[in-house]
């Protein structure tokens, strides 16, 4: 699988969590942040994330957190109806993937095996999905997975 290294910046956030299981669920908390970022005309040229804060197979999954993720400029005003928050910046491998369960299922379990091999270790932060440009079409994501060099 092709992957590219990429420093992302850090950036403001505006985001909607769900606590529960991993799953479809996660799907209608994206869709509801993109209504949200609809109706204030931040979409167009949207940056978004799809941030599964906790790992399923170590924490209990109605403790898991999925966060739907937006940019948002320095001197945006949030409302209530949403959080805000900041993404931190660090080194990731990049995996652009096609944008279905299948695709990204599979990429997931290809990319842990492959990390060592390259010379990387995971950072300690949770894996992004990025999605860019108009979300709607876009059949691709990019997988964002948070690394170290050994040394």
């Amino acid at each position: 699988m092709k992957y590219r290294v990429e420093t992302i910046p850090s950036y403001r956030i505006a985001y909607m969590r769900r606590v529960g299981p991993y799953g479809s669920a996660n799907i209608e908390v994206m869709e509801k942040l993109k209504r949200w970022a609809e109706e204030r005309n931040l979409l167009k040229t949207a940056t978004l994330f799809a941030i599964p804060q906790d790992n399923p197979e170590t924490t209990l999954p109605e403790n898991c957190r999925f966060d739907a993720c937006i940019v948002i400029t320095k001197d945006y005003l949030v409302d209530d109806s949403i959080y805000e928050g900041e993404l931190s910046s660090g080194e990731y491998l990049i995996y652009q993937v096609k944008h279905t369960a299948k695709d990204i299922q599979k990429a997931y379990e290809d990319i842990f095996p492959s990390l060592q091999s390259m010379g990387y270790k995971m950072d300690n932060k949770p894996i992004l999905e990025r999605y860019t440009d108009d979300m709607n079409n876009n059949l691709y994501c990019e997988i964002c997975v948070p690394v170290k060099k050994y040394s």
